[in-house]
């Protein structure tokens, strides 16, 4: 390995066998896609060219998050229940990245999401909670590359801010809500539901800090449904590695930012020319993310963010155009809710049948009583 300049990269370049995902054109339609969710490195060619173009009301009465109709929360039960599924789930992608990297020389995601993830356990650059393979790792300095990007004009203007719910990035939803915006973040692999809306509006002041967690969102935000009226003004995602040369970018291989970034699209909350921000240690910056073999999804980052710098990256990798149905597994649709509810919409309007994935093997979601399915 070579370290120079806090770009960590492999010491002989990665050999990858081309292999190209047929798509017979690429339109606004969000009917004409399909969205990959399995961890496979099966790569779709990226050569198109890129358009390079940044409300919603909340009432104080809003009803709440998990608790929204008046029953009692469980934090303990909740905070157990979610790291439980969270460790299941690291469990079944390390199983996945070990087969994939064993069986398939074409798996270099897995190559530099490990790497990664070693160098920072490796260095204590790693935060709580470790160890942060199989996560987006939290790290020395988040805070520090929050306070960056709060300084950001586009930050600054926006009245609407989509933010991931990992930890390194707690800082930001901290700083969101405390400039007074609205905050939209999802729930923990959408398991337990769709998006949540939170507001300082909607909070006493010494419950701010704790609607930035996992549990805090589930127990203070407004959940919202496919047909909420919202413009978001600024996406910020987290990464486990990120090419600033090209804006490329790695998650931890589950693609939920991309099936975000997708809904978010079909609800038209977004386009092409919203903002997608990332913050990071200046120790997942790499040099070696092949951009012509990302898949058609993988969403690339306008700007990084890391302790000591910004980073514009002037991407050209277009973003992704809708949900690409045919790479969705039938196990991750039937965990998810909001998908087959979005997969049923889009097959009453067009009147035809959207294709299915291949199968892949999941991890269990949460139990949900019936009354929470039917929000």
């Amino acid at each position: 390995m070579i370290m120079d300049s806090c770009v960590i990269r492999l010491s002989s370049p990665l050999r990858i066998a081309q292999c190209s995902l047929r798509v017979t054109h690429r339109t606004h339609n969000h009917n004409a896609f399909s969205l990959s969710f399995s961890s496979s490195s099966t790569s779709a060619s990226r050569n198109n060219p890129r358009k390079k173009p940044p409300k919603l009301e909340v009432g104080a009465g809003a009803k709440r998050g998990a608790a929204f109709d008046g029953a009692a929360f469980d934090e303990a039960a909740y905070e157990a229940e979610r790291l439980r599924l969270d460790a299941e789930a690291r469990e079944l992608m390390a199983e996945t990245s070990e087969r994939e990297e064993a069986e398939d020389p074409r798996a270099w995601k897995w190559v530099i999401r490990k790497r990664v993830w070693d160098f920072m356990e490796a260095n204590n650059v790693a935060q709580n909670p470790r160890p942060v393979h199989h996560r987006i790792p939290n790290f020395v300095g988040a805070s520090a590359a929050a306070g960056k990007l709060s300084e950001l004009e586009i930050f600054q203007v926006a009245e609407c801010v989509k933010v991931n719910p990992d930890s390194p990035q707690k800082q930001v939803r901290f700083l969101t809500l405390s400039d007074g915006k609205k905050l939209l973040t999802p729930q923990p692999r959408l398991r337990t539901g769709f998006f949540s809306v939170l507001q300082s509006s909607m909070l006493a002041p010494h419950t701010v800090n704790e609607a930035c967690t996992s549990v805090g969102v589930a127990k203070y935000g407004r959940p919202i449904g496919l047909d909420e009226k919202i413009k978001v003004d600024l996406i910020v995602i987290g990464s486990v590695a990120v090419d600033p040369r090209t804006g490329a970018r790695l998650g931890k291989g589950e693609g939920f930012a991309e099936l975000e970034y997708g809904m978010l699209q079909y609800m038209g909350a977004i386009d092409d020319s919203t903002p997608v921000l990332t913050s990071v240690h200046d120790c997942q910056l790499v040099d070696d993310i092949p951009a012509e073999k990302l898949l058609i999804h993988d969403v690339p980052v306008d700007v990084i963010c890391t302790p000591t710098q910004v980073i514009f990256t002037n991407t050209s990798i277009p973003k992704p155009q809708g949900i690409y149905w045919d790479k969705l597994s039938p196990e991750k649709l039937g965990q998810i809710r909001i998908l087959r509810e979005l997969k049923r919409r889009i097959e009453q309007e067009t009147g035809q049948k959207l294709p299915c994935g291949p199968s892949e093997k999941l991890p269990p979601t949460a139990q949900r009583s019936r009354s929470e399915f039917s929000r």
